[in-house]
């Protein structure tokens, strides 16, 4: 798939085969899945706001990773989610924080919000949930939401061993629990929130500064597998 920044007013033919070949070679669902992603993608990378919304969810999550995708709730993110942005990972919060979070996002689809009448201008033509749908949604959203690692389980998370992993993680979201993962799944995961926290940064423009603690991707992968669940 394209992200924002990839898009020329008209897709390059190669892109268009590429699509087809998977449209083709995808059941229905994921079809319609597929369909309404690049629809909304190319909606809002040429829309005059476009800038503002790509740089709001790095575009490192995909349609494949969504859990139990072919759920209602599944779908309704599909629908919903990315009419502004790159598609979101219902582990990038933990499910005390998505109530807040979710609240506020609905009143924005509905043209509302901190930025008057810019914010009904961004969300133009954008649909908002029904109150049944917000409800599927928003439960769907914690029910994959982030675990988080308990300290009393895992005291090394406070030892040097853990300090490159609490360092890292916490920036972003509540340290997660390393049983959430097996220990083969975690370096595929960790690689995922290297590209995020790159994003971030060719985002607002930051530059690693030698004078700071560098973070050890080996050492991170190396706590998450030593705790992480068996079988």
């Amino acid at each position: 798939m394209q992200f924002p920044g990839q898009y020329n007013r008209r897709m390059p033919r190669i892109a268009v085969v590429v699509f087809a070949a998977v449209l083709a070679a995808a059941p229905a669902c994921a079809q319609d899945a597929i369909r309404l992603v690049e629809q909304a993608k190319k909606r809002w990378a040429e829309s005059p706001h476009g800038p503002m919304l790509e740089r709001i969810l790095p575009p490192t999550f995909e349609l494949h990773q969504l859990p139990e995708r072919g759920s209602r709730g599944a779908r309704l993110v599909i629908r919903y989610c990315v009419q502004c942005h790159n598609l979101p990972n219902p582990a990038m919060h933990h499910a005390a924080k998505w109530p807040a979070i979710f609240e506020r996002m609905v009143v924005r689809m509905r043209g509302k919000g901190n930025l008057g009448e810019l914010m009904q201008d961004m969300m133009a033509g954008v649909e908002a949930p029904s109150v049944d749908e917000a409800g599927v949604l928003l439960a769907y959203l914690q029910k994959y939401s982030q675990r988080p690692l308990d300290p009393n389980k895992y005291p090394a998370v406070n030892l040097p061993e853990g300090q490159s992993f609490k360092l890292a993680c916490q920036q972003c979201h509540v340290l997660p629990d390393p049983q959430r993962h097996k220990a083969s799944e975690w370096p595929a995961v960790v690689a995922r929130m290297e590209k995020n926290m790159e994003w971030m940064n060719r985002v607002v423009g930051n530059q690693p500064d030698p004078r700071e603690i560098q973070l050890k991707v080996e050492e991170i992968n190396a706590f998450l597998v030593k705790y992480a669940r068996k079988g």
